[in-house]
């Protein structure tokens, strides 16, 4: 039987040679064109390769490990300075937001973030309307964006750019502007519940502070 038939199944070595190439080439669409919809960058990712549609995709544990390979390969002094300037931005969202025990997650605090992810915050309040009230009082204009299904987590954005040079092309010095603040609320009891992966990074300012070499004692 012909080895071609068997290429795309996921239990091959064909198969898995696969969806290794189309998360690296997803990873660089998402890196360099600012896809959001990681599963377009897979499909985009896959056309590009000139595979069938029955291929089976990678998994968006297996993108994060291609982003990470590809900033270790190209990212280089930028990335690292990008990277720093985001997490920096984010400690000065955490220290506005103390109240509500702010983590930093996602992208940003494992390092595989590009100069179009978000700064994910992840807090915690009695009453998330709490979270809202305060935003509106100091005149910071936010989106409440819509929950999943089945997720009760109260979700909000707010766009406060900064400069990063994520995204650009080797050695290029043109900055990007990155930073959108993506805000988690949740109840004591769904973040006691709320299922998460064992080596999810959730930061707290301190650990974030430690990251970018500030000094952040708890108070």
């Amino acid at each position: 039987m012909s080895t071609s038939r068997h290429r795309g199944r996921p239990g091959s070595l064909g198969g898995q040679r696969d969806r290794l190439r189309v998360a690296q080439v997803a990873a660089r669409l998402i890196v360099e064109h600012g896809l959001a919809d990681w599963t377009l960058a897979k499909r985009k990712a896959a056309r590009q390769l000139m595979l069938p549609d029955t291929t089976a995709m990678p998994s968006n544990d297996e993108i994060e490990a291609a982003l990470t390979e590809h900033h270790a390969l190209f990212g280089g002094e930028a990335h690292e300075e990008s990277l720093r300037a985001m997490r920096a931005h984010a400690v000065q969202w955490m220290d506005r937001l103390a109240a509500w025990q702010p983590l930093l997650i996602g992208g940003v605090a494992a390092g595989w973030a590009t100069g179009y992810s978000d700064i994910r915050l992840e807090l915690v309040a009695d009453d998330p309307k709490a979270v809202e009230i305060e935003l509106a009082s100091h005149n910071v204009v936010y989106v409440a964006l819509p929950s999943r299904d089945g997720d009760p987590a109260t979700h909000l954005r707010i766009d406060s750019p900064v400069r990063t040079s994520f995204g650009t092309s080797p050695g290029s010095s043109m900055a990007k502007s990155g930073g959108t603040i993506r805000l988690t609320v949740l109840t004591p009891a769904q973040r006691r519940n709320r299922p998460r992966k064992s080596d999810e990074p959730r930061l707290t300012v301190q650990a974030v502070s430690a990251l970018i070499g500030e000094d952040k004692r708890p108070r």
